[in-house]
């Protein structure tokens, strides 16, 4: 058999065989220019100040009256974890619009005391599908003394896009932060919502 349908059939057996934790394709983030300048592009555009003013919106109602918030959106608030999900397979934005949105809101946590502790991408097979989760994976810098609690900011926050068969589903966006006598009690996550949500000058 020829090495180029040997590696073939070796792909499609990987494929089968894949799952969350062992990915057929693991690869880091790294966006080219030509992608870098379309994002630059994309942050003046009425999609942006589009988006940014409905999730404002719907934060808002939401922190009054959960139940009625859109049904392209869910906020997530437990005692350790705050954050949202927007199920952008019920809007009309195309995949570029989103993974844009995805790394502006990297972009803006990054105007904090945060570092990118880890961009990547992983694919691997579901039983009826092909899912692909991109994550950005951010940490708070710590600048502490000896002895001193950790300021966790507002924890380590974690921002997944999820696709099926190459077609945008969700977007989530994650702050999870510890209860531990180490650390400093996280800041409101109200505070970086406002940071989200404010638009550059």
């Amino acid at each position: 058999m020829p090495n180029f349908w040997r590696r073939i059939l070796g792909l499609a057996e990987q494929v089968e065989q894949s799952s969350p934790h062992t990915p057929v394709i693991h690869e880091l983030i790294q966006r080219s220019e030509e992608e870098q300048a379309d994002f630059a592009q994309w942050k003046n555009s009425f999609v942006l100040r589009r988006l940014l003013d409905w999730l404002s919106d719907q934060y808002a109602v939401f922190r009054v009256a959960p139940g009625d918030i859109d049904e392209a959106l869910d906020f997530l608030q437990t005692p350790s974890s705050n954050g949202f999900v927007i199920h952008f397979f019920k809007t009309n934005y195309s995949r570029r619009e989103v993974t844009h949105f995805f790394d502006y809101l990297k972009e803006r946590v990054k105007t904090l005391p945060y570092r990118t502790q880890l961009s990547d991408t992983r694919t691997y097979n579901r039983p009826n599908w092909v899912e692909t989760i991109e994550k950005h994976y951010l940490k708070p810098r710590s600048d502490r003394e000896e002895g001193e609690k950790i300021d966790q900011q507002f924890g380590n926050i974690t921002i997944e896009l999820e696709l099926r068969n190459d077609e945008v589903l969700n977007l989530r966006f994650r702050a999870t932060h510890y209860q531990d006598h180490l650390f400093e009690p996280p800041r409101p996550f109200v505070e970086l919502m406002q940071v989200l949500l404010e638009r550059e000058a």
